[in-house]
């Protein structure tokens, strides 16, 4: 039954009220006057009314365009989106699709949603929820199955992380003292000393070292460019235990990236470590990489990433304490800073250095 309101009369006081047929909330009109409830009555009906009308306009010219837009509901679309994607960016997206907090929308058709359901989902889920009905919201309005946004970009609630933190010294070697198993510990260590996704790390191949120059390299498994680190002797004794062909980390490459998160952080509970996680060796890489001077550059290209504010973002934490002029001079006098090229270098000669020419 179409929602409407109905009429009646309260025989104590005479009063006329009105009554929501579908949410069964009543209401009192003010009024003993028939004539003047009567009024009130149909304005509220044609109130509801026509919004219904204006959808009912809405569909049958979309129609002409979409034949699914009268029954394309929320769930097909988190469908189509899963469909786009692949890998671990797959399985983040099939997870988002059975939150508990899109029950309400998830049978809904998209073109009949207003603003007030999607707002009833962002406040019974979570930072995750946020982030990906924003994203489905988006994907729907670029596919045109929703006319206009349900909710402004400004007005939608702002997605506020947990604190990260990077993961101390102190803290990984305790991990260390206490880790049994050695596939584990080793990786553990080179998390520590290269800084790589969790990802890159488990999946590195005895392949991918080149012990003449001392270097490791690889795909990144996220962006797909080539990461290439020179090692020195602590990594050295790290990959030295490891296999000599094949997976360096034979039982962890095949574990999900989920799970291996899961090993890791009932660890950390166990030694009362809170707040960390494997990324975190990222972000104790990044500041441990401001902290001792080493160049901004040679650190977004050692983490993948290009953009200086993300940097910035993995080494916010971190407290420098800036060395005097005089001895970083005497430094590099002596050989042991790496000079980066000068612009006028990068001028006279720019095919040198990764810009266009002509």
């Amino acid at each position: 039954m179409k929602r409407r309101f109905i009429l009646y009369r309260r025989k104590l006081g005479g009063m006329f009220y009105i009554e929501d047929t579908e949410t069964r909330k009543q209401e009192s009109l003010g009024t003993k006057d028939r004539a003047e409830a009567t009024a009130l009555l149909n304005a509220r009906n044609e109130s509801v009314r026509q919004p219904q009308l204006n959808l009912h306009i809405a569909k049958a010219y979309l129609a002409g365009t979409d034949s699914g837009v009268s029954t394309r509901t929320w769930q097909d679309a988190l469908n189509s989106i899963i469909e786009t994607k692949s890998g671990s960016t797959q399985d983040r997206w099939q997870r988002a699709a059975k939150e508990k907090a899109l029950d309400p929308i998830r049978d809904r058709v998209i073109i009949e949603t207003q603003a007030e359901h999607l707002f009833a989902c962002l406040k019974a889920g979570t930072v995750s929820t946020n982030v990906h009905l924003r994203k489905l919201h988006n994907f729907c309005l670029s596919m045109n199955w929703l006319p206009w946004p349900l909710i402004p970009k400004r007005l939608w609630p702002e997605v506020k992380f947990q604190p990260k933190r990077a993961i101390t010294l102190a803290e990984h070697q305790l991990i260390m003292e206490r880790e049994k198993n050695p596939e584990r510990r080793s990786f553990y260590e080179l998390c520590w000393h290269l800084g790589g996704s969790q990802t890159d790390i488990a999946n590195l191949k005895a392949e991918d070292i080149d012990w003449p120059n001392r270097t490791i390299a690889y795909a990144r498994q996220k962006t797909g460019s080539l990461a290439m680190i020179h090692f020195g002797d602590e990594i050295e004794a790290v990959m030295r235990r490891l296999p000599v062909a094949g997976p360096l980390f034979p039982y962890l490459c095949t574990v999900r990236c989920g799970d291996r998160a899961t090993e890791f952080k009932q660890r950390c509970a166990g030694l009362g470590i809170s707040g960390v996680s494997l990324h975190s060796y990222r972000y104790a890489w990044a500041e441990r990489a401001k902290q001792c001077g080493y160049p901004e550059r040679f650190a977004q290209e050692a983490l993948g990433h290009n953009s200086k504010a993300v940097h910035r973002a993995y080494a916010r934490r971190a407290q420098v304490k800036l060395p005097s002029l005089e001895s970083y001079e005497r430094q590099a006098a002596d050989g042991r800073i790496i000079q980066l090229p000068s612009l006028s270098a990068t001028a006279q000669c720019p095919e040198r250095h990764g810009q266009k020419v002509g």
